[in-house]
């Protein structure tokens, strides 16, 4: 359909408002199809900002989108959203339909990460090329400065932004992060510029010169190593012009996938720099940024898919020379430098800001699998030698020992932050006792261990060594080599390398602490300690939900009942636990053969260890309180008591210290015949209280049989004395009363409905019926007070 060439531009973007609002949205994605299609871009170029705000949101998070984040497959509009957005969909058609004319869209620079923002205030340029030549100073102030950014620039700006931005979603949305659209479209988008076979396809428009343009020139003997390496110089006051690039056919084949990469790392990682890093050790700082668990699980595709990427590097042919590497293709050179380049530095601040300030809860697997992913690039190669499941036994190959060195913190730094909070973890929580597994799992693959502790003592190389070579200055992680070369590099070369590694991440002034050294085996120790421990609390759950268990048996269903009501273990519940416990011994015992294996612990002192542990009585690790002090209104915990409670070695017996009449009706009770019955027996404890306390003051049988059915003042006296009571509510001491309430259960009513009935099946009448179930639980009752105590000690 022709256009009027004199309708304004600003007519499209009105007529789309309007429609966007009235439409059914299958409606509007596919009249949005037809404008991208039949308009010219210069009527296209205002639709463009509104169009990427009313799909990914707004920046401040005002306008929610398509919600993307929450976008399931089982919705009628996923398959739509999907065609759209896809990398050869309509929308990255019209971004390429504007790219070929060279327009430009502002993002405000208040919208960058900390650093970059703070770096851009303090008048310096910041490492990524991505922000290089793009600032804009208003004359309004430094506060107002915008980024400009090209089409696919401000459209990945803003689809990576979408993941970060503050968003108030509705309630009673569900799915899992994982099926989303957002997740799904990164996953695409990853594929499709940062192929691991092929090359990115190309752009279906181009410019009056036969190109479309990258935005930022290279000159084609600058080689893409060191692209990032130039020097940060001060702010220019105005942006200088995008010359037009069309002399370099290398940036014509992998400016989109740099681009798309340098966005998604510093909008997803870039939050921390190491001088704010190190501030926000002090409590008294405020996290600027605070990751989601959303956030964590898109950065860990990240990470996997750059991992696919490099490794899909191909090997060289021949002998490796300097030479070699200049005539590679520039995608080439790019799997080549990928991952030290862009990923290694900001990642690993990145995750020990994570390590550091995650809550202590199972969420938290997240990151850790993010790290795993990231120290384990061999699982990301198109090598298939073993089956899946025999992972473990594969050791990892002597090729990646040069990867292992030069991301040595990652593995040494990182494995301490995680030790830090295994020890103040709850172990006995199967989830929790899953990471301490994995964590082993990971590190007790043989060769890795060796390979771990090569680097460290690369590291720990006096500096006279590298005096032998050509002085040099330490390099930033953006000079990475290859880390597929089987050849092993000369060891000068090698100590060179670890030592810039850990420079550059840690500063020139870090204090380095060994993975495999004396201090950190003692905290290992701890963990072992911990962890035998977190057995025996989880055999304590065991037995304990074992007993839960019989008490529900059918027998014991057809009983009144027992008139505690804090017991609230059901049998389905205990069920529950009984797996859940045999699932935590398992990972607990194989996480203690893995921490043997690694760090070559004494097996006998650990199996000695458990036995010494599993001699323990029962009654001392069951019934024995946390550590605390008594004072003037109760017990008051200490920080080794904090821990143990923390780490399930040690608890109170929490019970309800009021009037046990006066707790909340259940829902398993009837409310008419609690009111009723505590009624009743409030009017015969007042009556007979005196006769009551006589009858529980005897000590023959008729005071134990009285004992058995009144609540005795005693019971709750052994309650008080594990629990956290203050010292006010355990001076409070309570006289023998009756107590009915057990007898508003359904249970109970429907227990007595059916002795009803059995009666009239042997032809018994009502008051022949009640005499007998009478009698009954007056024997019960004697038969309980004479063995009871056997019975307890069974």
């Amino acid at each position: 359909m022709a256009v009027p060439v004199t309708q304004p531009p600003s007519f499209l973007l009105t007529s789309l408002k309007a429609d966007w609002t009235t439409k059914p949205f299958l409606q509007r994605c596919q009249e949005l199809v037809k404008v991208i299609d039949d308009y010219p871009a210069k009527d296209l170029q205002p639709v463009f900002p509104w169009l990427v705000e009313s799909v990914f949101g707004s920046l401040d998070g005002v306008i929610v989108g398509w919600n993307l984040r929450l976008l399931q497959p089982r919705t009628n509009e996923y398959s739509v959203v999907m065609e759209f957005l896809d990398p050869s969909g309509p929308m990255m058609k019209l971004v390429y339909k504007l790219q070929a004319e060279e327009y430009k869209y502002e993002v405000p620079v208040s919208y960058l990460p900390g650093p970059v923002k703070s770096s851009i205030h303090q008048g310096v340029l910041p490492d990524c090329p991505l922000f290089h030549n793009k600032l804009q100073f208003p004359l309004s102030g430094l506060l107002t400065l915008t980024l400009s950014l090209n089409p696919f620039e401000y459209y990945m700006f803003n689809f990576a932004y979408c993941l970060i931005a503050p968003r108030s979603f509705p309630q009673g949305q569900n799915g899992t992060a994982s099926d989303s659209a957002y997740f799904v479209l990164v996953d695409t988008y990853l594929k499709y510029f940062l192929p691991t076979e092929g090359s990115v396809p190309p752009s279906p428009f181009s410019d009056a010169r036969g190109s479309v343009s990258p935005p930022t020139p290279r000159s084609p003997s600058m080689p893409l190593a060191g692209y990032a390496s130039q020097s940060s110089g001060l702010l220019k006051r105005h942006i200088s012009h995008q010359p037009s690039v069309n002399a370099d056919p290398a940036a014509q084949e992998i400016w989109r996938s740099e681009t798309l990469l340098q966005v998604f790392v510093e909008l997803w990682l870039h939050h921390y720099s190491l001088d704010m890093y190190q501030k926000l050790q002090s409590p008294q700082v405020k996290e600027p940024f605070s990751p989601t668990e959303e956030h964590i699980l898109v950065v860990r595709l990240l990470v996997k898919h750059l991992h696919a990427f490099s490794n899909s590097l191909k090997p060289e042919q021949g002998p490796p020379s300097p030479s070699a590497h200049s005539h590679a293709s520039p995608l080439e050179e790019f799997k080549r430098v990928v991952v030290s380049r862009f990923v290694q530095q900001k990642l690993y601040i990145f995750l020990q800001h994570c390590f550091g300030h995650w809550p202590l809860d199972v969420s938290f697997r997240a990151v850790l699998e993010t790290w795993l992913s990231y120290i384990q690039p061999w699982r990301y190669t198109s090598e298939k030698s073993s089956p899946p499941g025999d992972s473990h036994s594969r050791s990892v190959p002597e090729k990646w020992a040069s990867f292992v060195q030069e991301n040595l913190l990652m593995y040494t730094r990182l494995f301490q932050g995680f030790l830090n909070r295994a020890v103040r973890t709850d172990l006995v929580n199967t989830k929790n006792a899953l990471m301490v597994f994995r964590v082993g799992k990971v590190f007790a693959q043989p060769n890795l261990p060796e390979m771990i502790q090569k680097g460290e003592q690369l590291f720990l190389e006096p500096d006279h060594v590298l005096h032998q070579r050509q002085p040099r200055v330490f390099l930033t992680p953006s000079h990475g080599g290859s880390f597929l070369s089987a050849r092993q590099p000369p060891e000068a070369d090698a100590i060179f390398k670890v030592k810039s590694h850990v420079y550059s991440l840690e500063g020139q002034d870090c204090q380095y602490k060994q993975m495999f050294g004396s201090e950190l085996r003692s905290t290992v120790l701890k963990l072992v300690q911990i962890i035998a421990q977190a057995r025996q609390t989880a055999k304590r759950i065991s037995d304990h939900s074992a007993e839960a268990a019989a008490s529900q048996s059918l027998l014991s269903w057809f009983s009144i009942g027992s008139s505690d009501l804090n017991s609230t273990y059901t049998a389905g519940e205990a069920d529950d636990a009984g797996e859940c416990v045999r699932k935590t011994h398992e990972f607990l015992d194989r996480a203690l053969d893995y921490l043997c294996q690694i760090f070559r612990l004494n097996t006998a002192q650990v199996t000695q260890l458990l036995a010494n542990l599993a001699q323990v009585p029962d009654d001392l690790g069951s019934r024995q309180l946390p550590d605390c002090i008594r004072g003037e209104n109760g017990l008051i915990l200490t920080d080794l008591g904090r821990m143990q409670i923390i780490n399930g070695l040690r608890r109170f017996d929490i019970q309800y210290q009021g009037d046990p009449e006066l707790q909340p009706i259940r829902s398993y009770e009837n409310a008419l015949l609690v009111r009723l019955l505590y009624r009743l027996a409030t009017f015969l404890n007042e009556r007979y209280a005196v006769q009551m306390e006589a009858l529980c003051s005897r000590t023959d049988l008729l005071g134990r049989l009285g004992r058995f059915y009144l609540s005795c003042p005693a019971t709750a006296a052994e309650r008080r004395r594990n629990s956290p009571a203050t010292a006010r509510a355990a001076a409070i001491s309570r006289r023998p009363r009756l107590s009915l309430r057990t007898l508003a259960s359904y249970r109970a009513l429907l227990s007595i409905a059916l002795l009803y009935l059995l009666g009239a099946l042997f032809s018994f009448g009502l008051l022949s019926s009640t005499g007998l179930i009478l009698v009954a639980s007056a024997v019960y009752g004697l038969f309980m007070s004479l063995f009871s105590d056997k019975l307890k000690q069974h």
